[in-house]
């Protein structure tokens, strides 16, 4: 087991380089064996989760190259068979491979996805919208077989904007006989990504980024090369913690607009933002202002960026809250948060944060990967050592975190115990 140790209270100055967007590799990875030839994938994080996808490349017999923050991809030999439950269950990403195979073997067979416990999270819209197409769906015991004679565009209204819903319906749409439609669609930066490399690839999709996705099934797909946008949810992060503890700390490589939300809660607390074209540079201020965060669905406040967010919270003077509406279990760090000196109830999907609060260094844990997150920020803001375990959530989705952060003034380590 990994441990991160943390010596607190370090001022925060330099410059961070965010990498390429976790939520978008791990659907671009799967999204790459729908051509017959090679695809090369650059910006790519160096991450669990990209290793992890990369094996269920291997067990397809699909090969891979890797080199510095690139991947090419070449499934010419490449054998559709049952994907493992070892492999499946390392990640939640992996139901992406549902699609792909789908649309083109017209068969697909895995096992229910892994990932962070951080609610129920039934993939029923992905499995509705391949039958649809005209798939049948099987599930044995967790094994789902999804199988069709042709796939025909159809018209698919989501209950719920689903990212994975929305990608995996894409994935198994860009090769099916005629039209098919995503109402109410998610509209996630990481989905317009996806839908270029596909374009890229011969696909023809357009409204990506949009409530409505239209895709004209092709015949076939041929080599591309495509760059992964840069991680929001990373910068949001690193952001965050220049907040809570940055001298003009620089967070470089990333698209404001991307993180609209996030600012506009952050200027309402009085933090400090110096906003670039590419970048953005962040210090604390000398006190915070409470505020009040609802997450929603993009362009509302990413639910991904809550926990660490609510580290912040505790140091705002007064009472703040925040309203989880889109998973029911991400308030897992705050019990956390309070054994270190924080002051939070929390009764119906949201959290009441009374600020400030010293908080002091103790041992914690990640118990998923933005919780992981927010107990970097509290052991960055907190006085004394913190001690986080279960820290393969956070290596995960973050690109040398304790790299990144030792670089501009932090004291973390990495340890095997």
């Amino acid at each position: 087991m990994k441990i991160i140790e943390i010596e607190g209270q370090k001022e925060l100055t330099g410059t961070i380089r965010v990498s390429g967007a976790k939520n978008a590799t791990v659907a671009l990875i799967p999204a790459a064996i729908l051509t017959d030839e090679t695809a090369t994938i650059c910006n790519v994080p160096e991450i669990t989760d990209t290793d992890a996808l990369c094996d269920i490349l291997e067990e397809l017999n699909v090969t891979t190259k890797r080199a510095s923050e690139s991947i090419i991809i070449d499934p010419t030999d490449m054998v559709n068979k049952e994907i493992s439950e070892e492999h499946s269950r390392k990640l939640r990403a992996s139901y992406y491979f549902m699609g792909a195979l789908l649309g083109k073997y017209k068969r697909a067979e895995m096992h229910f996805p892994g990932g962070c416990s951080i609610g129920a999270r039934p993939i029923d819209l992905h499995l509705k919208g391949f039958e649809a197409l005209g798939a049948k769906v099987t599930n044995d015991k967790n094994k789902y077989i999804v199988e069709a004679e042709e796939l025909k565009g159809a018209n698919i209204y989501l209950d719920f904007a689903s990212v994975g819903a929305t990608i995996n319906i894409m994935l198994a749409a860009v090769k099916a006989t005629g039209t098919t439609i995503i109402d109410n669609a998610a509209k996630e930066p990481e989905i317009v990504n996806i839908a270029t490399f596909l374009n890229n690839m011969g696909a023809r999709i357009t409204g990506a980024g949009t409530s409505t996705i239209k895709i004209k099934g092709v015949e076939e797909l041929h080599s591309c090369f495509h760059e992964v946008i840069p991680d929001r949810i990373e910068a949001g992060s690193y952001i965050i913690m220049g907040a809570l503890c940055g001298k003009k700390l620089k967070i470089d490589n990333i698209i404001p607009e991307h993180l609209d939300s996030l600012i506009s809660k952050l200027e309402e607390m009085g933090v400090e933002l110096n906003i670039g074209r590419d970048y953005m540079e962040v210090s604390k201020p000398e006190k915070y202002n409470a505020t009040n965060i609802k997450t929603a669905v993009y362009p509302g406040f990413p639910t991904d960026l809550q926990q660490p967010f609510t580290v912040l919270l505790t140091q705002s003077e007064g009472k703040s809250k925040v309203l989880e509406t889109i998973w029911e279990n991400r308030f897992m760090h705050v019990p956390y948060l309070n054994n270190l000196g924080a002051d939070i109830t929390v009764k119906n999907q949201t959290a009441t944060i009374i600020g400030p609060r010293q908080l002091k260094g103790r041992t914690v844990v990640a118990t998923d990967l933005r919780a992981g997150a927010a107990m970097v920020a509290a052991g960055l803001a907190a006085k004394g050592k913190t001690t986080i375990t279960n820290v393969e959530h956070i290596l995960r989705g973050y690109e040398q975190i304790v790299e990144k952060l030792n670089n501009v003034g932090a004291k973390l380590t990495l340890k095997e115990i």
